[in-house]
């Protein structure tokens, strides 16, 4: 194993500063680059925009592709009976002899055969006892209502994974107040013995070298955490440790799923467990903008799922507490912990590391704030501190560069290149999209160059071919949403269509201004050290 690379704090040495300028330097470029060619040439400006544009077209069409397969592979891993099949591993002599002669096919069916039988015929010690996992289960609290946390406690509850295998830890934080902390109290109040225990834990404010933010919380639970399984004698190699937001409601299959893969897989101890994120709580309620984004981030990890060379902790994700504990959980000097904490593990095992995909929903809330002004803002806010993720493109850049380097260079670039791209893209392809068309015709006004004229009429014709995709996504919204509120008529249906005609909007002023912003103060190193809890409403 490795060594724990923290981000740095105060002054950066010039290779890490350089690389966090890097982002925004190609972000912005690629857009000058668009003004400066034409300029030289309307060709050249014109041959340049086709190559990008056509690149968005090929991941458009990509992603149409991936959304239908990557949900259809979800709808068949949520038909699977996960709790079935993790008491097939309890009874695993008598599950193979039931299970070897039939041929009923459904997810990874003859992957689950597989798995039986090589329980059956395990030395012992060989798999850990599927009847000794636990799962601890940190809650990270600011200073949200009860009328958010009880049901977040109340889908846990209902988990089909036995109870009394289940310790649930409320991480809360000393600034959100008296409030808060009677809120979970309350909250342990109504909830004694329903697991194996019930743990608060108050993480002081202004400790040294912290942001002010989830992941400093985290790692004060967790290390409370880890004292109890310890004091508790339960093998600190058996616990399986997910984060949970405040939100976040956990569906009734996703511990049984995790314990299962867990158990199977013999580097289970160098795996991340990532579920699906869908943001459809509230949906219904959230005004369009916000349905579009939680709808589309939710097809975005759907499809992901598709792409496990790709995949990445993102939000509520599950580790092994041993492996927690290894690399001291998670990183105190980043607002997004969740994201960074990939590069963490995979520097740490030196590239003996993976994420699994679990293909069973952890559902949150889609961004809803007082007022509709304040909704929007409040939507950006949680956007820019995502793409905040492109600080982790000089974390990566700076071990990869490294002469103390312990972890394969060419293991690394690869998954360097595709940080980078995703965040540049993110970037600059929306406003390319809407307006470059117009630019080698605008700086050539009295050329006589007929491709730069003819552009803006090229480029509106693969916009609607692009529009497959949307249309796509549409389709498949339908199957993702809950079932419509009786507070709501048939009509709000019809918004759930009619809202896509937003999509270029807001791929322009929070898509792209998001991604421009947070690489914009990376750029100038005004760094963002405070998490800014997005609030989500709860509509009566």
């Amino acid at each position: 194993m490795g060594k724990i690379i923290d981000i740095p704090f105060g002054k950066r040495k010039p290779l890490y500063r350089f690389l966090e300028m890097l982002p925004a330097m190609m972000s912005y470029g690629m857009i000058i680059l668009l003004f400066v060619l034409s300029a030289i040439n309307p060709i050249f400006g014109t041959i340049y925009l086709l190559v990008l544009i056509s690149v968005t077209l090929i991941k458009a069409i990509g992603t149409a592709f991936r959304t239908v397969q990557g949900h259809k592979t979800f709808e068949a891993a949520m038909r699977v009976d996960w709790h079935k099949r993790y008491d097939d591993l309890i009874n695993c002599h008598d599950a193979y002899e039931r299970l070897r002669g039939e041929k009923s096919g459904g997810y990874h069916f003859n992957e689950h055969i597989e798995n039986v039988k090589k329980l059956s015929a395990a030395r012992k010690g060989e798999y850990p006892n599927p009847e000794k996992i636990y799962h601890a289960v940190i809650m990270t609290v600011y200073n949200e209502g009860l009328d958010t946390l009880r049901p977040t406690v109340e889908a846990l509850k209902n988990t089909e994974f036995p109870n009394e295998r289940i310790i649930f830890v409320v991480a809360y934080e000393e600034r959100g107040g008296p409030e808060t902390e009677k809120n979970v109290k309350i909250l342990k109040s109504e909830n004694k013995n329903v697991f194996y225990d019930f743990i608060l834990s108050k993480h002081p404010e202004n400790l040294p070298n912290e942001v002010v933010g989830k992941g400093p919380n985290l790692v004060f639970a967790g290390e409370i955490l880890s004292e109890f399984v310890r004091k508790k004698h339960i093998p600190v190699e058996n616990v399986i440790v997910t984060s949970l937001d405040s939100d976040n409601r956990m569906h009734e299959k996703y511990l049984d799923a995790v314990a299962y893969e867990f158990v199977v897989h013999k580097e289970r101890q160098n795996l991340s467990y990532q579920p699906v994120s869908i943001f459809t709580n509230n949906v219904w309620d959230a005004p369009a903008p916000s349905r579009v984004v939680a709808i589309s981030n939710s097809f975005f990890n759907v499809t992901t799922t598709m792409k496990t060379h790709a995949l990445r902790n993102f939000a509520s994700h599950s580790q092994p507490l041993l492996a927690l504990e290894q690399m001291h959980f998670w990183s105190k000097r980043t607002i997004v912990e969740d994201g960074h904490q990939y590069w963490r593990s995979l520097f740490f095992f030196n590239g003996n590391y993976d994420v699994l995909p679990i293909r069973v929903p952890i559902y949150q809330d889609a961004v809803i704030s007082e007022t509709f002004f304040e909704t929007l803002t409040a939507q950006f806010v949680q956007l820019r501190r995502w793409d905040y993720g492109a600080s982790d493109v000089a974390y990566v850049g700076s071990e990869l560069f490294s002469k103390d380097r312990k972890i394969s260079f060419w293991l690394v670039l690869p998954r360097f290149v595709r940080l980078l791209d995703s965040h540049v893209t993110c970037a600059y392809m929306a406003p390319i999209v809407a307006f470059g068309g117009w630019v080698p015709m605008i700086m050539n006004m009295y050329s006589r160059e007929m491709a730069a004229f003819n552009l803006p009429n090229i480029v509106s014709i693969v916009q609607t071919v692009a529009l497959i995709g949307v249309i796509v996504t549409v389709w498949t919204s339908f199957k993702l949403l809950p079932k419509r509120p009786e507070k709501y008529k048939k009509k709000r249906t019809l918004g759930m269509v009619t809202q896509w005609f937003l999509m270029p909007v807001i791929a322009l002023f929070y898509t792209s201004f998001a991604a421009f912003y947070s690489q914009t103060r990376l750029l100038l190193g005004r760094y963002m050290e405070k998490f800014d809890v997005t609030k989500k409403v709860v509509k009566k």
